[in-house]
């Protein structure tokens, strides 16, 4: 259990969110949300105890365990997989060391024997003697087979060093979890094996994360950071994203027939406060005025973009034949007879365990790249847009600000136009001056779309375009790519994303692909994943 009294955070003037009172309870998974910059990982590491809050406290029974996934990649570079996982109980893997240590003496004394019982005793009742198999359960769960437990952390790949982090914090039924975007770089079976695990879970989980699929399953509890506030939820994120949305609309409507009231009263008073008939009515009005209030409704921290993708004409019946693609890279075959054809009305979602492969896919459909083998042909009515999935080329050399960087791609050349889209995307004021080479990753993405929006395109190809982005621009993408009219070609990590959206399902294999005319959770279920 953790108790959050009086908690606020205040950096020089600013306030990040202040008079937080909260109780997180055992049996419970609390997903922590808010807008880029709201303070979700900040209020995880007051939590934690690595920032020390401006006033109030967290209290954490002195008995309870705490375990956090870490987020340096490279801590644990000279270790051994296996042991990295152990040390995430801290105190089990110091007893290891100290007992290591205590039987590898010569001059082994009857004082070391008393120290080494009382070692054995404590070992045994964190159930060292069951550590090495359930980091070993953990980390073939997460998709790291046996073979690399005893390997050095630094001979992984990145997405499996996450892998480990993550074992690591599930190691040794800690008492509290706080995971901080756990999901990241992990396939959609090691998802499906860390929801299972988190629902089974008996302790208390404090999840930040982006994946709206992993925090309906997961989560009993919303925990929101906004108004410079932190308020919990009873239920899962679309509970309290429907919810949220319902309460706005209601207090909009409420204020706006307290407006129109104010309004009428404030002009019988105008029209007849001079008039002695009517004098009394008009007093009795401003009466009436003076007790009505409109709520204030605060400035929310979150905001959702404008996203829509209009084609400047529908496509005709062909648009796109891929035959008998192959691709080979450093020795590797990416592609291995690839052979589809998009029809009219498809938003195909492009799957598979191979992220290098599928990319070379979107590169070679965009005609960024060219096939060893094989032909794509596109119709002559499709015209084609595309999302990379690494943007540096369009920026990092870029001396322009964002306003000319955007100007690049647009017909309409005029500010005021520019201006306007750009307030669309969440770029106000001066923020259109920025340089271009200098915006976050998911600022970047913004503008990507924005490159897409701007060309009227009829076929989208977007290689893992939320990437980088919040729930809120997340969320404005999936219902933008729901309304297209056109046809959209996609890749995702994102299960709410592809199942939302996409009506066929291609899946990318070592022998070719997998087609089927379904949805993601359809043929997951085919698949025989949950």
């Amino acid at each position: 259990m953790i108790t959050v009294n009086n908690v606020s955070l205040q950096f020089g003037p600013s306030k990040l969110f202040t008079d937080v009172n909260l109780k997180f309870t055992p049996g419970n998974c609390y997903g922590l949300i808010g807008a880029n910059g709201a303070g979700k990982s900040t209020f995880l590491k007051i939590l934690s105890g690595d920032i020390e809050p401006s006033t109030g406290e967290i209290i954490i029974p002195p008995k309870e365990r705490m375990s956090v996934l870490k987020q340096d990649h490279f801590q644990y570079d000279d270790c051994e997989v296996l042991q990295t996982v152990i040390r995430g109980n801290a105190r089990l893997y110091e007893i290891m060391l100290e007992k290591d240590a205590l039987y590898a003496k010569e001059d082994f004394n009857d004082d070391d024997g008393i120290r080494a019982s009382e070692l054995e005793g404590e070992f045994a009742e964190m159930g060292g003697w069951e550590a090495d198999s359930e980091a070993s359960q953990l980390l073939q769960g997460l998709g790291i087979g046996t073979e690399l437990h005893y390997v050095q952390v630094k001979d992984l790949n990145g997405g499996d060093k996450v892998k480990v982090l993550l074992a690591q914090a599930l190691f040794g039924r800690p008492d509290i979890l706080l995971l901080d975007e756990p999901t990241n770089h992990l396939d959609i079976q090691s998802v499906n094996w860390l929801e299972d695990f988190l629902l089974d879970f008996v302790g208390t989980v404090i999840v930040v994360s982006h994946d709206r699929h992993f925090l309906n399953t997961v989560c009993t509890h919303i925990v929101d950071i906004d108004f410079g506030k932190i308020k919990m939820y009873v239920g899962n994120y679309d509970f309290w994203y429907d919810s949220s949305q319902l309460i706005q609309s209601l207090i909009k409507a409420q204020n706006k027939k307290k407006e129109d009231k104010i309004k009428e009263l404030q002009n019988f008073i105008k029209r007849f406060s001079a008039n002695k008939s009517k004098s009394k009515q008009a007093t009795s009005r401003k009466k009436m005025l003076d007790k009505i209030d409109v709520e204030d409704m605060p400035a929310s921290t979150r905001r959702y973009p404008f996203v829509s993708f209009n084609q400047d004409r529908e496509v005709g019946n062909e648009i796109l034949n891929v035959e008998q693609i192959n691709k080979t890279i450093d020795g590797t075959k990416l592609l291995n007879n690839i052979s589809f054809r998009v029809n009219k009305e498809d938003k195909i979602a492009i799957i598979g365990e191979d992220e290098i492969a599928i990319t070379e896919l979107f590169k070679i459909l965009s005609g960024e790249q060219e096939p060893d083998s094989g032909e794509i042909k596109w119709g002559v009515t499709a015209t084609e847009s595309y999302f990379p999935k690494d943007n540096s080329e369009f920026f990092n050399e870029c001396n322009l600000d964002l306003m000319n960087w955007l100007r690049q791609f647009s017909e309409d050349q005029t500010e005021s136009y520019l201006r306007g889209f750009l307030g669309r995307m969440l770029f106000s004021g001066e923020d259109a001056k920025k340089p271009a080479h200098v915006l976050s990753g998911g600022e970047k993405v913004r503008c990507m779309l924005s490159r897409m929006m701007l060309k009227g395109s009829n076929v989208l190809l977007l290689d893992q375009p939320t990437n980088h982005l919040d729930l809120e621009s997340i969320t404005a993408l999936n219902n933008g790519l729901i309304s297209f009219k056109g046809n959209v070609i996609f890749t995702s990590h994102d299960h709410q994303f592809i199942q939302t959206i996409a009506n066929r399902i291609i899946e990318v294999t070592p022998e070719g692909i997998i087609d089927k005319m379904t949805t993601y959770d359809e043929y997951l279920t085919e698949k025989g994943i949950k």
